[in-house]
């Protein structure tokens, strides 16, 4: 994918570490300019060195460190985003956190609330932070990063599945909003990663997050999970020409053939493939269900 972002430069949150950093230094890779942002400036110093070191002649990196969830930090992230980038075309909603572990009658209140509003709210607060200048120029690309939360049941660990349920169809209700006035919105399912929230899971123990997914989180530690680069490379497909005119869809870094999309692009564009939805009986092979 060298070279496909040549020319174009992007905002990454929570680009310090984990999938973020590997999202970032593939889109420097691929010839981005790109400005990154985290809340913890010390690993955000660290990755900026590293990625710099890969730039070609002209293409910049730039950081501030922000929370997402703050809408004085968006304000400042989006504004001095502007002012190195003043063409900037593409987004990437990567900052999130697992929240409390445990039942949610017994977590605590404030820790619920505060992954709600860096999962879901933050994620909103930046992407409607820089919709003005998308609508102006008339193009932009809208990346967000989902989880397991938001396709099935995630028990004890309420709030990231909740938030995450919750961007998920926000961005695929604001990809309808905007789909006249060439923006692109589309939502990334990375697959189980080996990052800090797996350690987090496995720090936590069975009791906080139950045996189930606990014995699975500690078979993904042992066998290896999803490649970080993989989600890394549909992000730089989302963020590339080739994937103009495809919105609103929620695709797996790892399941889906995404590199087949242009070939299937009428089947993508008028179904609600690859999308959330309710089933129903006859989903299911079932002669039941309808009036």
């Amino acid at each position: 994918m060298s070279g496909v972002l040549q020319g174009r430069a992007a905002l990454i949150t929570g680009a310090n570490q984990g999938l973020g950093q590997a999202i970032a230094r593939a889109f420097v890779q691929a010839g981005a300019d790109v400005m990154l942002c985290a809340r913890d400036e010390g690993k955000l110093a660290g990755v900026v060195s590293e990625f710099r070191s890969l730039c070609n002649p002209g293409q910049r990196v730039e950081a501030l460190r922000a929370d997402v969830s703050k809408r004085e930090d968006v304000e400042q992230l989006v504004s001095a985003t502007l002012a190195y980038f003043p063409k900037i075309q593409i987004l990437v909603n990567n900052a999130g956190v697992y929240g409390p572990k445990g039942p949610i009658d017994e977590v605590d209140w404030d820790e619920w609330v505060q992954a709600i509003e860096i999962n879901l709210l933050g994620s909103i607060l930046v992407a409607r932070a820089l919709l003005a200048h998308f609508r102006a120029q008339h193009y932009g690309k809208i990346i967000q990063l989902s989880g397991g939360g938001a396709t099935a049941p995630l028990p004890f660990i309420s709030a990231y599945a909740a938030s995450k349920a919750g961007i998920v169809r926000f961005m695929e209700t604001l990809a309808v909003e905007v789909k006249t006035v060439g923006i692109d919105v589309n939502t990334i399912a990375p697959g189980a990663l080996n990052t800090r929230l797996l350690d987090e899971v496995l720090q936590a123990g069975p009791e906080k997050v139950g045996q189930v997914f606990y014995d699975r989180a500690l078979k993904q530690k042992v066998e290896g999970g999803a490649p970080l680069e993989r989600g890394a490379e549909l992000a730089v497909y989302l963020a590339s020409p080739a994937s103009d005119g495809l919105t609103g869809k929620l695709i797996s870094a790892v399941w889906d053939p995404w590199e087949q999309f242009a070939d299937h692009a009428d089947d993508l564009n008028n179904t609600d493939i690859y999308t959330l939805r309710r089933i129903v009986p006859k989903d299911r092979g079932l002669d039941w269900g309808e009036v």
